[in-house]
C-alpha cells in the first residue's frame, strides 16, 4: 500500500490527484515549488516504473509545468528527481525567476525556508487547482 513519505508530509499540502501521481505544494514561499509523487510502493528511480507509468509521469509533469508557467510566468522552470534526503521517487517542479533569493544556483539549501500562512498557502493550492481543473485533470481534490 503506498504511503508518502513522513518528510515530504512534514514539508508539503496536498493540492490534489493526478491519475497516477498525488500533486504537493512545497512549504517554501521563496519559490513556486510543486512535487508529484508517484503513488507506487517501493520505487525510488523512474526507470523502476513500468512504461505505462513512465508515460504518464511524463505527461502529468508536462500538464503541471504547463500550469506553473501560465500562473507563474517563471523565467525558467526547474524539473528535477534528486532523491537525495527522501529515496521515495518524487519530482520538484521549481519556478524560478532571475530576482529569487537562489537565482541561478539551485534552490537546495540556498536559503532559509520561508513557510506559507495558512492563508498564502490556502490561496496558491486553490490557484493551481483551479489552473488544472481548467486542464481537467486533476481528480477528487
Amino acid at each position: 500500500m503506498f504511503k508518502l513519505d513522513k518528510k515530504l508530509q512534514a514539508d508539503t499540502s496536498l493540492i490534489g490527484d493526478f491519475p497516477l501521481s498525488c500533486l504537493l505544494l512545497c512549504n517554501d514561499a521563496n519559490y513556486p515549488w510543486m512535487i508529484l509523487v508517484p503513488r507506487r510502493v517501493g520505487i525510488t528511480e523512474i526507470h523502476q516504473l513500468s512504461l505505462e507509468d513512465r508515460h504518464q509521469l511524463l505527461h502529468e509533469s508536462c500538464v503541471l509545468a504547463s500550469a506553473m508557467q501560465t500562473l507563474f510566468a517563471p523565467d525558467k522552470l526547474n524539473i528535477a528527481t534528486i532523491g537525495n534526503m527522501v529515496p521515495q521517487l518524487h519530482m520538484h517542479h521549481v519556478a524560478r525567476f532571475e530576482t529569487d533569493a537562489a537565482w541561478p544556483r539551485p534552490v537546495w539549501g540556498a536559503n532559509p525556508t520561508l513557510q506559507y500562512s495558512r492563508e498564502s498557502m490556502a490561496s496558491v493550492v486553490q490557484m493551481v487547482r483551479q489552473q488544472l481543473a481548467i486542464k481537467e485533470m486533476l481528480s477528487g481534490h
